[in-house]
């Protein structure tokens, strides 16, 4: 009733704008008509004089038929909030406290996740209290918070979650140069990607063991709209890699909260720790005696360098708890992880930590914990990772970790009833495919 009640006024307001003006030029012409009888002269409506009057008077007529309402697409940048973003449009405070209060109902603070775009509709009113007609933030990338004005001129709030439709989709791709560039050429989400490089980060170094032709196959879900736009993606249910001639193929198996990748014989891929935490990197400067590339004399490197791009995102190795999350020297930015009784491990030269990286955090294997950048005494963006065992510094590259879990008994039944189910399922997306 209230966006109603706004447009019927506005048009009335048009209405009666265009009436002026007719009546007007109406008047104008009546004028100079009778101000040139006898004269002999030909009549003249409009002097430059008159031009400018009319001029001006359609500027009047463009002010009153352009919206009172503002449309705003905002993109957050780092460090907004709620408050900064309103106050910037000159939002009555007062409305800007009622937005914050609504959206706290939903457990949010009012500091905004970057990147994200709000949709704000703002009426304009006198120079410093404009009003809220409409705020909305996607809080997920199916959820958004809508705050609105009622009919009677309140501002309410309600989640909207988009209904979301799942599709099980192949993606396969020969590696040209890398196992990013191969992916991304294959139209895989780079989430998707990091996650299949996190899977078979227990059985293959991506730094050393990929040749150029080697070859992927992947099966993930996507979740679309009901107007068939990309969401998200879901899980990989199946993953194959073919590299320097071994041929390796994990399944998905457990339930939607406890699963693990298994082999075609039942055996988790998993271990106590991945052998690089980062992809699309090369080895740099191995574990032992090295020259010191700043301090210039021999010392013992107590781990293993990884060469990447500024910002290339690093993971937990494993799954544990931070003991270190802060500048640690010549060591720049730095995280210390513990395992287990037995394992730890620290990434060095951060150019910054993920967000909600903490002491006491706990985090899983393969969840990104910062990014690659040349803090402290360093020559360029890099990452140094060391892996402690046993409270010894050891050389990642040749520990042997314990392997993972095998299948046994009822298990592995229900494992090679759902290993055939995805055989069948990868024949007729591949058919489908071609």
């Amino acid at each position: 009733m209230y966006e109603i009640i706004k447009s019927n006024w506005h048009k009335t307001k048009i209405i009666a704008s265009f009436g002026i003006a007719i009546t007007l030029l109406i008047l104008i012409a009546v004028i100079y008509k009778s101000d040139n009888k006898g004269t002999g002269k030909p009549e003249v409506f409009i002097t430059l004089d008159q031009k400018s009057d009319v001029i001006n008077f359609k500027k009047f007529l463009l002010n009153q038929i352009r919206s009172p309402f503002i449309n705003i697409n905002y993109e957050i940048a780092q460090g907004d909030t709620i408050q900064k973003i309103l106050k910037k449009y000159k939002v009555k405070n007062r409305e800007i406290q009622t937005v914050i209060s609504e959206y706290k109902k939903f457990g949010k603070s009012s500091q905004l996740a970057l990147g994200k775009k709000i949709d704000i509709i703002i009426e304009k009113g006198t120079e410093e209290s404009n009003s809220i007609i409409k705020f909305s933030i996607p809080i997920t990338k199916s959820t958004t918070i809508e705050i609105t004005k009622n009919e009677e001129n309140e501002l309410t709030s309600k989640k909207i979650i988009t209904k979301l439709y799942k599709r099980k989709t192949l993606a396969e791709n020969i590696i040209k140069n890398n196992l990013y560039s191969s992916a991304i050429e294959a139209k895989i989400n780079p989430d998707t990607i990091i996650e299949f490089a996190r899977i078979f980060g227990f059985e293959i170094d991506f730094q050393r063991d990929i040749r150029k032709n080697d070859y992927f196959k992947i099966i993930y879900e996507k979740y679309f709209d009901e107007f068939g736009k990309f969401i998200k993606s879901g899980s990989i249910l199946y993953a194959h890699m073919s590299v320097n001639g071994r041929e390796i193929s994990l399944y998905k198996f457990g339930t939607d909260k406890d699963y693990g990748y298994f082999d075609i014989n039942g055996k988790s891929v998993e271990k106590a720790l991945m052998k690089t935490p980062i992809n699309g990197a090369r080895l740099s400067s191995p574990f032992g005696m090295r020259k010191h590339p700043i301090q210039g004399f021999n010392k013992m490197h107590t781990g293993t360098d990884f060469a990447a791009p500024m910002g290339t995102p690093i993971m937990a190795s494993g799954t544990g708890t931070i003991t270190r999350a802060k500048w640690c020297g010549g060591g720049g930015n730095c995280i210390k992880i513990k395992h287990n009784s037995t394992y730890e491990t620290i990434y060095a030269h951060m150019k910054n930590f993920a967000k909600g990286m903490r002491v006491g955090k706990k985090v899983r294997q393969g969840q990104i914990i910062g990014y690659v950048g040349s803090t402290g005494m360093s020559t360029g963006p890099h990452l140094h990772y060391e892996v402690i065992v046993n409270g010894k510094k050891v050389n990642s590259q040749k520990l042997k970790l314990p392997s993972g879990k095998v299948l046994k008994n009822e298990e592995r039944k229900q494992f090679e009833i759902h290993r055939i189910k995805t055989d069948v399922l990868i024949a007729e997306l591949i058919a489908k495919k071609n």
